[in-house]
């Protein structure tokens, strides 16, 4: 019988989305990996692909549709032999669909219930799923598929790699991971006044611009960050003469197109500085603490209306240049709304960087289920006393952000002492 196609849940915090364009029409052919359509989320625009393939025999939400409900079908896709005739007549309602408020969360949660079936001995996934899982070096096997008929598709590859493998693969149950760990929703604008408030009388004129998706889910998780999670704040001075100057040295005799930036030193240092105090390197949930392998650094970009952070993988184990090509790219893709879903989701420390506006210091809000966050300031001119002289030296200061249930004020003091010691002396960064 025909398949439904349904409104994908392309990123963790989105219940709906805008169906921008459709990049395939009615009669198409389609096969597993083709691209359907683009889909604007609360994060970002993502290219929506097929899980399977047949023939596009309708679509049943015109492009240009706003507000459209996680798992509401948008086209039904026929098999060989099939026809429009069992297809139905309009699309239903968004309110008639699933409810907007189910999760990315119980999506994953019930798509992990059962392992995919194999076909012939052989498990049937996408092409491209079966792509991406070698890359990564994941068994197929042992990973829950939501397509159709249980068929793993590339969701489902991309939520292992934020949350990781079932337990055991007899029981395909997911662990506790940190995308658990989320604070519950809380409404975005529960104490904002509303246009009819008295409180709101006798201002001036004024233009009313309406909430777009990504500024209700920034004003969601960031109330619910500060109403739930513990923070505390440790500030500390870094000395960048040295850096600076090995900075210019590295430029100067760079290949063409290299440039190396302060933020890319800082990205490099907070991710050494986690492998070396690897408990700050974690986050909070009911089942315990996690504790994570690997430094993946979201980093935080300003878009139009709004923020995004973009993740540097295994950003300890990169270069200097590897980290400044990376994050140029994914900040250009990100300022153009073309970041893919496992390009955003996830990391397990973030920095937030101002001083390049001048901003000498402040407290960032911890991005929940990350445990901490570096707010860096702008480096200037101060005066310091070195062997009991008053001399001049260019200061940066960095805020730490933490969260006070994983990571305790001597811990932190820990982890920003080291690096506070990477920045000073960064030629420790390029052994």
């Amino acid at each position: 019988m025909p398949t439904q196609i349904l409104m994908p849940a392309l990123s963790p915090t989105m219940t709906e989305g805008n169906l921008v364009k459709w990049l395939v029409k009615e009669g198409d052919t389609v096969k597993a990996g083709d691209l359907l359509a683009e889909i604007e989320t609360d994060k970002a625009t993502i290219e929506f692909e097929a899980a399977d393939e047949g023939t596009l025999g309708q679509i049943l939400v015109a492009e240009g549709t706003e507000g459209v409900a996680v798992n509401a079908p948008i086209a039904v896709l026929l098999g060989d032999g099939e026809d429009t005739s069992a297809v139905p007549a309009s699309a239903p309602a968004a309110s008639e669909s699933v409810p907007a408020a189910v999760s990315v969360r119980a999506e994953a949660q019930s798509a992990a219930i059962a392992l995919p079936p194999r076909a012939n001995g052989e498990i049937k996934a996408s092409p491209l799923a079966r792509r991406m899982a070698h890359e990564q070096n994941l068994p197929l096997e042992r990973i829950p598929g939501s397509g159709p008929s249980g068929r793993i598709v590339r969701r489902d590859v991309e939520r292992i790699m934020r949350e990781g493998l079932p337990v055991s693969p007899a029981a395909g149950i997911a662990p506790a991971t940190a995308a658990t760990a989320q604070p519950s929703a809380v409404p975005a604008f529960a104490n904002a006044p509303k246009l009819d408030d008295p409180m709101l009388a006798g201002l001036p004129g004024y233009e009313l611009v309406p909430h777009t998706g990504m500024r209700k889910t920034i004003a969601s998780r960031l109330t619910a960050s500060k109403q739930t999670v513990p923070h505390f704040y440790l500030t500390i001075d870094c000395e960048l003469d040295t850096l600076l100057e090995t900075r210019k040295q590295i430029n100067v005799n760079a290949p063409q197109g290299v440039k190396i930036s302060v933020n890319d030193f800082a990205i490099k240092a907070a991710a050494l500085a986690l492998m070396k105090v690897p408990d700050a390197n974690a986050a909070y949930t009911q089942d315990g603490i996690l504790r994570f392998n690997s430094a993946d650094i979201s980093v935080a970009v300003a878009i139009p209306n709004g923020l995004i952070t973009p993740i540097i993988r295994e950003a300890h184990a990169k270069s200097l240049a590897q980290i400044s090509a990376e994050m140029a790219d994914l900040a250009k893709r990100a300022r153009d709304g073309r970041l893919k879903p496992m390009e955003f989701t996830g990391g397990t420390f973030s920095i937030s960087n101002l001083g390049m506006f001048g901003i000498k210091a402040f407290d960032a809000v911890i991005n929940p289920p990350q445990g901490a966050i570096l707010a860096v300031g702008a480096g200037e001119q101060r005066p310091a006393v070195k062997n009991g002289q008053l001399v001049v030296a260019t200061v940066m200061s960095c805020t730490m952000s933490v969260d006070h249930r994983v990571i305790d004020g001597a811990l932190g003091a820990q982890w920003l002492a080291v690096f506070k010691t990477l920045i000073e002396n960064p030629a420790l960064m390029l052994l």
